[in-house]
């Protein structure tokens, strides 16, 4: 952590005013029951709507503060309910002080180092801001420009991007950042190690002093907490550690299975009548539909829920899966947060989650309240490698279960690059987690 004395940026900057925030005192947040409160009914209902009734602790921890114009220094992993900490202050404050954003001047910007994790903001922004009329668009590499360039330029709200690609837009004129409000820097730990600071250094050239600053990382080695300092002014500090990384009455096994098998692999699964409320956990949209249609063809009853689904559509199929109208809920992570339901049996991971913290989150799903559960990974060669990530975070080996008819010891032997997904599986976005590239920071800073 950062002592506040030491937390001068090398630029002065200014506070933007937040009339309707009154500003709490650093060490004594409002009541954690009261968080939500504080904020706009519109947001109040999205997200009850997303089925969330008491915050997370950095939620509870930074949401005052963050409404009422403090600058924040926050060291948190992915699955504390950080995006949701600084999305719904932001939505607040754009609400509270509307005007029309130039073209290709954004009022807030929100910097993530992969694309993958700034899909997942977009989804958050899109979930929480569905009852205000906030825009927002994505910039980010492996795709073409020219929407991102259509977008911009009609003018919106908050731009979520990674490095690489908006200083290319910078650079040929499409992008200014001279008139952004707020900036959140997410991940910069990660950020460092993909080779990215020259690119953030360039981008906090381009911002005005006056701004209001949010920076997150999972750690606070020297490089990071230098950063901190050219960016953050007296900040409010917040650290949040992670919770235990398993959950013993849970009986995790992994399947080894070729690619192609893992529908068939799934179905057959699902013959035990014993696995009879399940959440099969998949890292895109269109996969998620494309699980389902399978199921549903095979006489499986089985719902999806996705960012592209509409509420009602959600609402309907999570009812449908509580009553025990819908045996299978497919979801991708995103979609599938503040889903609070009793006496699931299994989690299956059809796909593994790209970030390992994820994996621990699906698998406590179920065994709740006191209940034994099962969770279930199909790992390809592929994702071998996320695998190993997964037990490395837990500190233990999954056991294998290999009596099926679709094991696979391609899959369980593979290493080096096949072990890793290749690029063009990097470069859909969606429904998922933070994205490493084949499990590893990438070097490619293009993203």
């Amino acid at each position: 952590m950062l002592n506040q004395k030491t937390a001068t940026p090398h630029v002065p900057h200014q506070h933007l005013p937040v009339p309707h925030a009154p500003r709490p005192p650093v060490n004594s947040p409002a009541g954690v029951a009261d968080v939500f409160a504080t904020l706009l009914p519109e947001l109040q209902r999205a997200v009850a709507e997303e089925g969330y009734t008491t915050p997370t602790p950095i939620q509870a921890a930074t949401i005052p503060h963050l409404l009422a114009g403090r600058d924040l220094l926050g060291c948190a992993q992915t699955g504390t309910g950080k995006t949701a900490a600084f999305t719904l202050p932001i939505l607040q404050y754009l609400t509270q002080h509307k005007r029309v954003p130039a073209r290709g001047r954004p009022r807030v910007l929100i910097l993530g180092p992969t694309r993958e994790l700034v899909a997942q903001i977009a989804d958050s922004i899109r979930t929480y801001g569905r009852h205000v009329n906030v825009t927002h668009t994505t910039i980010f590499g492996g795709v073409g420009q020219q929407p991102q360039v259509v977008a911009v330029n009609r003018g919106v709200d908050i731009v979520a991007a990674t490095p690489g690609r908006l200083l290319d837009l910078m650079q040929q004129g499409h992008v200014r950042l001279d008139q952004v409000e707020v900036f959140v820097l997410d991940e910069a730990d990660r950020m460092l190690d993909m080779g990215f600071i020259r690119d953030i250094r360039q981008i906090l050239n381009a911002l005005p002093r006056k701004r209001h600053n949010l920076f997150f990382s999972a750690t606070m080695a020297k490089e990071v907490v230098e950063l901190a300092r050219a960016m953050v002014h007296d900040p409010i500090h917040v650290t949040i550690t992670p919770g235990q990384p398993t959950v013993e009455k849970i009986d995790q096994k992994v399947l080894f299975v070729d690619k192609g098998n893992k529908d068939s692999l799934l179905v057959s699964l699902l013959k035990d009548p014993a696995i009879n409320r399940v959440i099969v956990f998949v890292q895109m949209k269109h996969a998620a539909d494309k699980v389902v249609h399978k199921l549903v063809g095979s006489g499986i009853s089985a719902e999806a829920i996705h960012g592209n689904k509409s509420q009602s559509a959600r609402t309907r199929a999570l009812a449908g899966f509580k009553v025990g109208k819908v045996r299978v809920l497919v979801a991708t992570d995103i979609a599938a947060r503040g889903l609070d339901v009793d006496d699931i049996t299994h989690v299956v991971n059809y796909d593994l989650p790209i970030e390992p913290e994820t994996y621990v989150h699906r698998i406590g799903r179920t065994a709740r309240a006191g209940a034994s559960g099962d969770a279930v990974s199909f790992c390809a060669a592929e994702d071998r490698e996320f695998l190993r990530d997964i037990e490395r975070l837990i500190r233990k080996a999954i056991p294998v279960e290999t009596a099926h008819e679709f094991h696979s010891e391609t899959a369980r032997n593979a290493t080096g690059a096949n072990a890793r997904p290749p690029p063009r599986r990097q470069m859909r976005g969606g429904g998922g987690g933070g994205g490493r590239q084949g499990g590893r920071p990438s070097g490619n800073r293009r993203r």
